[in-house]
């Protein structure tokens, strides 16, 4: 588990882990970045008390550097990955090793179930589930067992890690998908199964969801223009949203200067596309968020379009290479 800034959530996903109910034994390695909120302290205080809570220091600080660090300081066959944000059921590494051991498989994972505290949180949750909100994978939505592309988190076979590589320190999101893109190339295999379901807790404001989506989209964009052979069409869905809702206030502004002049305002109809987007996520909120009370649903439509248009930004940055020193872009906002 790569550790930073983490003094909320840390202490539950860490007591996840020593609660699992796996029968072989089993360490909890924390890579430990260099935290100002507290953090240091509390992983200090729990491997004091648990001697199967080992810390190891990332001074980078980066998610890719504390996997890799952690990966080498581990002991045994099989690893696990865990996100900070994340609470694992008891039998999370039991069904983990076991689908490993059946499949054959080089990577297992399953579904990150992001489930929120507050309103703004538990709408955020909500868009994450929806096919509107992240793009409908398995590892978001769910679905049949069977290989995948990628998935959440992942229970890894620790010579196939050392075989390809390990994690690109150079990709500071998205590393996972990258990393199991050459998994696949080297002749090997990730499997999803329903059968593992993560807690994950989400951003719990908008400014620290928008850093992340920014983040996020930016990574992905980079990684959608290194592997063009590798991209779903999902992934251009949110940049083309933004420039044709950018483009259609534009005309429409462009229009109503024209009607102030006396023209015929023809331009007008620009505003035709920022009219269906809102339809769309009027339409969702409603869909989506029927059992979760007013609160969540106001939330959500300020929710969803700040992922749409965050994600979507950033990932024209990121496809377009408009942003300088990419690598300088931790992906670890706080």
């Amino acid at each position: 588990m790569p550790v930073l800034n983490e003094a909320s959530h840390v202490r539950a996903a860490v007591q996840s882990l020593l609660e699992q109910d796996y029968d072989g034994p089993f360490e909890v390695t924390l890579a430990l970045g260099p935290s100002i909120d507290g953090t240091t302290e509390l992983v200090e205080e729990m491997a004091a008390v648990d001697p199967r809570i080992r810390v190891v220091a990332n001074e980078v600080g980066s998610t890719p550097a504390g996997l890799n660090i952690a990966i080498r300081a581990s002991s045994y066959p099989v690893v696990i990955r865990v996100d900070a944000h994340s609470v694992l059921p008891s039998d999370y590494a039991r069904i983990a090793v076991e689908t490993l051991q059946r499949t054959g498989a080089d990577n297992v994972g399953g579904i990150m179930d992001a489930q929120g505290t507050a309103p703004f949180q538990q709408a955020v949750a909500r868009a994450y589930g929806t096919r509107i909100g992240l793009g409908g994978t398995p590892l978001h939505v769910g679905g049949p067992e069977g290989e995948a592309e990628t998935v959440y988190l992942g229970c890894f076979r620790r010579d196939s890690l050392l075989r390809v590589g390990m994690f690109d320190e150079g990709i500071k999101r998205g590393q996972d998908w990258e990393l199991n893109r050459r998994l696949r190339e080297h002749g090997g295999s990730v499997w999803f199964t329903p059968a593992l379901k993560v807690i994950y807790r989400p951003r719990p404001s908008l400014s620290r969801l928008a850093r992340q989506m920014v983040s996020t989209g930016l990574w992905r964009g980079e990684l959608a223009r290194r592997y063009p052979e590798s991209n779903g069409l999902r992934y251009f869905a949110p940049p083309v949203m933004v420039l044709g809702v950018s483009l259609g206030i534009l005309l429409g502004l462009a229009g109503l200067v024209q009607v102030l002049l006396g023209g015929p305002g023809w331009l007008l109809l620009g505003f035709v596309a920022p009219l269906a987007y809102l339809l769309i996520v009027l339409a969702a909120t409603v869909a989506s968020t029927r059992a979760d009370g007013v609160r969540v649903a106001l939330w959500f439509l300020v929710v969803l379009p700040c992922i749409h248009f965050c994600w979507g930004v950033g990932f024209l940055l990121g496809y377009l290479k408009l942003t300088t020193n990419i690598s300088a872009h931790t992906g670890r906002h706080q």
